[in-house]
């Protein structure tokens, strides 16, 4: 379902033909925090970028947006393609991608929405990850059972909530469980109210149902919309604007799979994961939380083993 084709990336590619493509000329300079390097003073080979051009434009089934190549913090090769696209799962037809087009993150929206619980843990606004989920939505009482509350933060953010959820279906499926919290009339009771099937903490299933409560967790915990506090927190202080997300009918972001931003403006996300949470000289996410993030959870037999810090 995913149409976000551009490439963010360190690249290796001695695989590609080294023929330079006749029209190659550097990424252009512009006020939006990149410098522009060329690959050899990054320690790159030109040519063998150069040649990605080539090998695209002989796959014509591979639909690809954008290429964006980063390397030691700076921007050494860009290009877009023309190519089909679409909002969210609707399709808009055929694109002339550029600079400034934006492109469906999909599930890239659930790693910016864990970024997002790292800050508002530093913040304070969350106290601690281990805080049942059901105590965030005092609307659905019914819902507040001994079982229930042993789910928390921790579990929505490992997918560990022993719920069932089935998102191996196509999305097309309206027994897809993403599909069909999307299209239910409360999308946050319907995740949260699936049948309980196993141990919370035990057993990993891909779940948006598990980022679409974090999102509205975060909202609530901060006092701000989710999207708001995105911007504040994270966006603008890596420079990004503008940020599009695709919306539930009340209005609110979808953390899960929404977000849409440009190329550029995702290699910076990447970049912030590389230096370790900073942004220059200022931190935007704990670097504790990127190591933790970027450490596996998940086991051998697809059991968890809950490595999250305990705060």
């Amino acid at each position: 379902m995913s149409s976000m084709r551009a490439m963010l990336a360190t690249l290796s590619l001695l695989f590609v033909n080294p023929a330079i493509a006749a029209d190659c000329p550097p990424p252009p300079a512009r006020a939006d925090g990149w410098t522009i390097a060329t690959p050899e003073t990054a320690g790159m080979d030109g040519a063998v970028l150069c040649g990605l051009l080539d090998r695209l434009a002989a796959n014509k089934d591979a639909n690809v947006h954008g290429v964006v190549v980063t390397r030691r913090g700076k921007l050494v090769f860009e290009r877009y393609f023309a190519g089909d696209d679409e909002r969210w799962g609707r399709r808009i037809g055929r694109v002339e991608h550029g600079i400034d087009s934006p492109h469906d993150m999909r599930s890239i929206s659930k790693s910016v929405t864990s970024l997002l619980t790292g800050i508002a843990l530093a913040q304070g606004a969350l106290k601690h990850l281990d805080a049942p989920v059901v105590g965030f939505f005092p609307e659905y009482p019914d819902l507040d059972t001994p079982e229930r509350r042993a789910i928390t933060i921790r579990h929505l953010l490992t997918m560990s909530v022993g719920m069932a959820w089935d998102e191996d279906r196509p999305y097309s499926d309206p027994a897809n469980s993403e599909s069909a919290m999307y299209a239910s009339a409360d999308p946050w009771r319907y995740a949260l109210e699936r049948p309980i099937v196993a141990g919370p903490g035990t057993v990993h299933v891909y779940n948006g149902g598990a980022t679409t409560l974090l999102g509205r967790i975060l909202a609530r915990a901060t006092g701000k919309p989710f999207d708001a506090f995105a911007r504040e927190a994270l966006f603008e202080p890596l420079g990004i604007t503008p940020v599009e997300w695709g919306r539930f009918a009340n209005g609110e972001a979808m953390p899960a799979s929404g977000l849409r931003l440009r190329a550029r403006d995702l290699a910076r996300v990447g970049q912030l994961l590389l230096d370790r949470g900073k942004a220059g000289d200022r931190e935007i996410v704990p670097a504790s939380w990127i190591a933790d993030s970027t450490t596996p959870q998940i086991g051998t037999q697809g059991m968890y083993h809950t490595k999250l810090p305990k705060h």
